[in-house]
């Protein structure tokens, strides 16, 4: 028999950890491939953990309402010896191929060295085929790999040593952001005797809930990392206003769901990240990711008060319909806690509807490593100067405030204010002959 490690997976973005909230399977119980063992909560999804192999539940390592960190062990499973030994016989069998690429590299390794001065790596310890793989596929280069520290036969490096060594890759700062002094966060949990002091007759003293402190955290440090800049641009909404209006009775009829302006958002901050791509873009140290995909965040309310992203997938290459469909199936789905890691991952760009409150306009908080957030307020009818060929007169429209926040570090005046702009624009001047 062998055994294998159930550890907690890489939960999505700026997850680090999650909270143990309901084992599906008991100690001695049998777990098939690929099936649910453990359900786990973050600030952001709940979900489960599955198993990649097959076995029996031998131990617990964490109990519900504990903590885990991602790629901590979570539970030991005893699984068949058979699929072991299979490796290990194709292990042998390709032995002497590995041999003689060791030995290739080995000789070019050297031939480097003697032209640029630099150390040769230590070719002569062995690596399987699986971790060479991984450490091609990471850019990992050779004498960087002799440096790995082996868990496993002489010191062997095993797939988990080097899961393990691109995980605190990831995390270890880099030269210059070790220069950089760490923002304050969240101060720590204040102490009884304090309490005491705080409270008052008749006072409450209510205690963050997980996900609150975790978005408190959040915005925190995006403050800390962002200097956040404002544009703000009035929209008349007329057009779309009465064409939706005219529009949604026929698609709620046909499609069984509501047409909410947030597709129509949705679209427009799509159209304007085609037209200005360094919006889409994200930060790290010094380098700039220019993003390929345009995936649109869209911050939805719980229940309980906290709020959720679910991301909008290549947003740019969805038909109004479907941005539609999109965005009531993860509205809905996030209001039920049913969204996966998947559906909150990997945002270029955020949007939020603050006019769903009754908010005019405000100053949102970038959603980190994002540049920008666009806040959509409240739409009113109001009076205001209509241009006619016969001249200026006095009219009812539809209006309503746009709020763009952007990182000032790598986005200027000019393209912040362009940018909400063009969505501007594109509401204003919406076909109102366009079909659903």
């Amino acid at each position: 028999m062998a055994k294998y490690e159930l550890r907690l997976p890489k939960m999505g973005e700026s997850v680090a950890e999650a909270t143990v909230t309901n084992w599906l399977k008991k100690v001695g119980e049998t777990i098939e491939a690929e099936e649910g063992v453990v359900e786990v909560s973050t600030d952001k999804v709940d979900t489960e953990v599955i198993s990649e192999v097959s076995g029996v539940l031998v131990e617990i390592c964490i109990q519900v309402d504990q903590v885990v960190k991602v790629g901590e062990v979570m539970a030991i499973l005893e699984t068949e010896a058979v699929q072991d030994a299979k490796q290990e016989t194709k292990t042998e069998i390709t032995a002497k191929a590995i041999e003689k690429e060791i030995a290739e590299i080995k000789e070019t390794t050297l031939q480097n060295a003697e032209s640029s001065k630099v150390q040769c790596s230590n070719t002569e310890r062995f690596y399987s085929p699986l971790v060479k793989s991984i450490a091609k596929r990471e850019g990992i280069s050779l004498q960087e790999l002799d440096k790995i520290k082996g868990t496993g036969v002489d010191n062997r490096v095993t797939k988990q040593d080097m899961l393990d060594y691109l995980e605190n890759r990831a995390s270890a700062p880099s030269e210059l952001t070790q220069k950089v002094v760490q923002p304050p966060l969240l101060q720590p949990e204040i102490s009884a005797e304090r309490k005491a002091e705080l409270i008052g007759k008749g006072d409450e003293l209510i205690e963050m809930s997980r996900m609150g402190k975790l978005i408190a955290e959040h915005m925190t440090r995006s403050k800390h990392t962002s200097p956040h800049v404002q544009s703000f641009i009035e929209v008349d909404m007329t057009s779309v206003w009465h064409w939706r209006n005219k529009a949604k009775k026929a698609f709620e009829a046909r499609e069984g769901e509501k047409f909410t302006f947030t597709p129509i958002f949705m679209e427009a901050v799509a159209k304007a990240l085609l037209a200005f791509p360094m919006m889409n873009i994200s930060v790290e140290g010094t380098t700039i990711i220019k993003k390929k995909n345009i995936n649109i965040g869209m911050a939805t309310a719980l229940p309980d008060g906290n709020l959720i992203v679910p991301v909008i997938k290549n947003a740019d290459q969805l038909s109004l319909r479907g941005m539609a469909k999109v965005v009531n199936d993860l509205a809905s789905r996030a209001r039920a806690g049913q969204l996966s890691p998947d559906d909150i991952t990997d945002g270029t760009y955020t949007v939020t509807n603050i006019g769903s409150f009754g908010t005019l306009f405000g100053t949102p908080i970038i959603n980190q490593p994002q540049v920008g957030i666009l806040a959509v307020g409240a739409i009113q009818k109001v009076p205001a100067v209509v241009e006619t060929p016969e001249g200026d007169v006095i009219g009812i429209r539809y209006k309503m405030i746009l709020s763009h926040s952007y990182d000032h570090r790598v986005v200027n005046g000019a393209l912040g204010g362009m940018f909400v702009q063009f969505v501007a624009k594109y509401l204003e001047n919406w076909d109102v002959n366009r079909e659903l």
